[in-house]
C-alpha cells in the first residue's frame, strides 16, 4: 500500500487469558476466502491446536495517524523545512552575486 499509513498509539495494556479461542480471533481470520466446508475444518484445526490464548486489551491515551498525505512524521516535516530554508538561502546568495545595473 502506498503511501503507507501508520497508527501510533500509547496507553495501558492488560493481558487477558482466555480459555479456548476468542471469537474475535475467529472473526478476524474469517476474511480469507474459504468455502463453508474449509471454514469448518479450519476452525476445528485451530481449536485442536490451542487450549487458550492471551488477548491483549489496550486502553489508548493518545493516538496519531500518519498517512503521508495529510500528516508526516515530525522528523520528515523538519527536513522539509530545512530544505526550504536552504533553497531560500541559496536563492538569496545567487541574487546577491548578480551584477547591479549600471547607471548611465
Amino acid at each position: 500500500m502506498h503511501p503507507p499509513k501508520i497508527l501510533l498509539v500509547r496507553g495501558t495494556v492488560e493481558l487477558d487469558e482466555v480459555d479456548g479461542i476468542p471469537e474475535e480471533y475467529l472473526e478476524m481470520n474469517g476474511s480469507y476466502t474459504m468455502t463453508a466446508e474449509q471454514r469448518i475444518e479450519w476452525e476445528a484445526e485451530v481449536r485442536s491446536l490451542y487450549d487458550g490464548m492471551v488477548r491483549i486489551v489496550m486502553t489508548p491515551t493518545w493516538a496519531k495517524l500518519i498517512d503521508f498525505e495529510t500528516t508526516l512524521p515530525s522528523a520528515v516535516e523538519e527536513l522539509i523545512q530545512q530544505r526550504a530554508e536552504r533553497q531560500q538561502h541559496s536563492g538569496n546568495n545567487e541574487r546577491s552575486h548578480e551584477p547591479t545595473p549600471s547607471k548611465s
